[in-house]
């Protein structure tokens, strides 16, 4: 049973020098929030009807080079096809209360797909740090809303790197059980280049030193970095995973494919000798989740321990 339904500050921490901070411009279009750093496309936050959950593409590095895969969204670049619910960078879970919140793009008709629907952008605001801030609902099959998420992302960025500060709270409205799977929960799908498989150039690295998905896939850790080359330009993706989010340090569900996403909620799934997850919340009761997307030039194990142990202090 699980009682963290404490309020919880959100007070998010920096990684960046404020004095060095771009300015950051949130333009408010039908379905979609246009996120710009320093005068120059950063993220677009998408929310309409006809998704299966909100999400964040296309998502650039400081240079402009996009970091993520454009497929569904645009098609005939010649990226790669599968898993059309890979959709940039975005929050879903496969298994709550049986109903799939993650492999749920509306074309897919399962029966048990659910979706998670925006109700409401509860701020959208610029500045030395952008923030947006939403409130959707969990819907199963039959129209119940089983959950209701709050997600303030926070935007920031300087001549090298740009940072997305994810602060998650679930709510039940409904008692939700919460299975023992690989997917989910909070992931982002990498352009093609970035993949660890070849034709990529991409390596995976954990916070522990471990290398490449038969390492680092199913372990806890604090922070995963994807990094490799695009047309030349070395770059990278971290997600960092901060010391108050439910079961820190996480699992991750990463693969050589370009998807890299953090799983709390995985346990047997990822190694049979691990005892079976279900985590159920009952109405009223909430999980709280905390994770930094960092984009950055080429960058030493080292000095991303640095950036994930200043980031963690701030609570």
């Amino acid at each position: 049973m699980i009682t963290t339904n404490r309020a919880l500050p959100l007070v998010l921490g920096l990684t960046l020098a404020s004095a060095c901070f771009a300015q950051v411009k949130l333009t408010r279009e039908t379905d979609v929030i246009k996120i710009e750093i320093g005068g120059k496309p950063f993220a677009d936050y998408h929310y309409g009807a006809d998704v299966g959950k909100p999400f964040l593409a296309p998502v650039r590095a400081a240079s402009g080079t996009i970091v993520t895969r454009q497929f569904p969204m645009i098609t005939g670049l010649g990226e790669t096809t599968d898993h059309q619910h890979h959709r940039g960078l975005w929050f879903g879970y496969i298994d709550v209360n049986g109903v799939n919140f993650w492999e749920n793009e509306l074309s897919y008709k399962r029966p048990n797909g659910g979706k998670i629907v925006s109700k409401s952008i509860d701020d959208a605001k610029g500045g030395k740090t952008g923030t947006l801030r939403a409130t959707s609902e969990w819907i199963d099959p039959s129209g119940k809303t089983v959950l209701v998420e709050n997600q303030t992302m926070m935007f920031r960025g300087d001549n090298t790197l740009r940072e997305i500060d994810v602060d998650i709270t679930l709510t039940a409205k409904e008692k939700a059980v919460f299975g023992d799977d690989k997917d989910g929960l909070f992931g982002i799908r990498l352009a093609d280049p970035l993949m660890e498989k070849k034709p990529g150039t991409g390596t995976m690295i954990n916070s522990a030193g471990m290398k490449t998905m038969k390492e680092v896939w199913g372990k806890q850790a604090d922070w995963i970095d994807y990094s490799g080359e695009i047309k030349g330009e070395k770059v990278g993706v971290a997600i960092f995973d901060h010391s108050t989010s439910f079961r820190h340090p996480s699992r991750w569900h990463s693969r050589d494919y370009g998807l890299f996403a953090v799983n709390p909620l995985g346990s047997q799934t990822f190694d049979k000798a691990n005892p079976k997850s279900e985590v159920v919340l009952n109405p009223g009761e909430k999980l709280h989740f905390r994770y930094l997307v960092v984009i950055h030039p080429e960058m030493s194990i080292e000095k991303l321990g640095a950036m994930y142990k200043s980031w963690a202090a701030k609570k």
